[in-house]
């Protein structure tokens, strides 16, 4: 029986509540300090552009266009960007987000095993996982440039927003579903083939995820969120019985 939106939600709660275990707090610095970068480096890129493209466009409009011109195109730069570089820190951080998913089933299916980080492991991770992150990428790059001309079509572009919102929550589901997978020989894009099934619950699951990544602060740790909560999601619903 497939699992529904709320049970998709439910893992994103999972995931927060997992980065609290103390043993499972050493695996999420590496990809905390990697977000906490990229986003930072967003917010950066996101100000210079906005301010440019009001200085250039915008001069001479009465206040309460100004004010529309910042809801619709700030939230509209706001979603696209930000969901453009957590895909960017996925890559960058992805070998740290194999150990950390490898942890996190370990801690769900073996709990009496100890759990150990290695830089061994790291690097020997390093080459396999950022090699299907860019595979993740590219998948990704394909399919939206449809969405990137739409959100430049006047009118239509009001919607893009949302459509960002489903879309990157469909893709941020399928990103960190290949972080357990890929630790068990599951190669992309074993997770887009494994969600289709469960279409309701990796959009409950990528939507929360999508959101997260827009609240200040609280974006540093949606990756590591999203990992655990995706691992929780493949024990309970993927995995092989043992």
């Amino acid at each position: 029986m497939s699992a529904g939106f709320t049970a998709g939600v439910g893992y994103a709660w999972r995931g927060c509540r997992l980065l609290a275990e103390p043993g499972l707090r050493r695996f999420v610095i590496g990809p905390l300090l990697i977000n906490v970068a990229v986003f930072s480096l967003a917010f950066a890129s996101f100000s210079r552009l906005f301010e440019h493209l009001l200085e250039r466009y915008c001069q001479g409009w009465p206040a309460w266009a100004l004010v529309i011109a910042w809801l619709v195109f700030g939230s509209l730069a706001a979603v696209s960007l930000f969901f453009t570089f957590s895909l960017v820190a996925n890559v960058i951080a992805s070998p740290f987000n194999g150990l950390l998913a490898e942890a996190v089933e370990r801690h769900l299916r073996h709990p009496e095993q100890p759990l150990s980080f290695s830089w061994k492991d790291l690097f020997a991770e390093a080459g396999r996982a950022i090699y299907a992150a860019l595979r993740k990428l590219l998948y990704f790059l394909w399919r939206a440039w449809p969405l990137l001309l739409l959100s430049i079509v006047p009118g239509l572009n009001l919607v893009a927003p949302l459509l960002w919102i489903v879309f990157g929550g469909w893709m941020l589901a399928i990103e960190y579903l290949d972080c357990p997978l890929g630790n068990h020989g599951q190669v992309f894009p074993a997770a887009v083939d494994k969600l289709r099934g469960e279409r309701a619950m990796a959009l409950g699951f990528g939507v929360s995820l999508s959101l997260l990544t827009m609240v200040p602060l609280i974006n540093f740790l949606a990756m590591p969120i999203g990992v655990a909560g995706a691992t929780a999601m493949y024990c309970a619903h993927f995995a092989p019985h043992e």
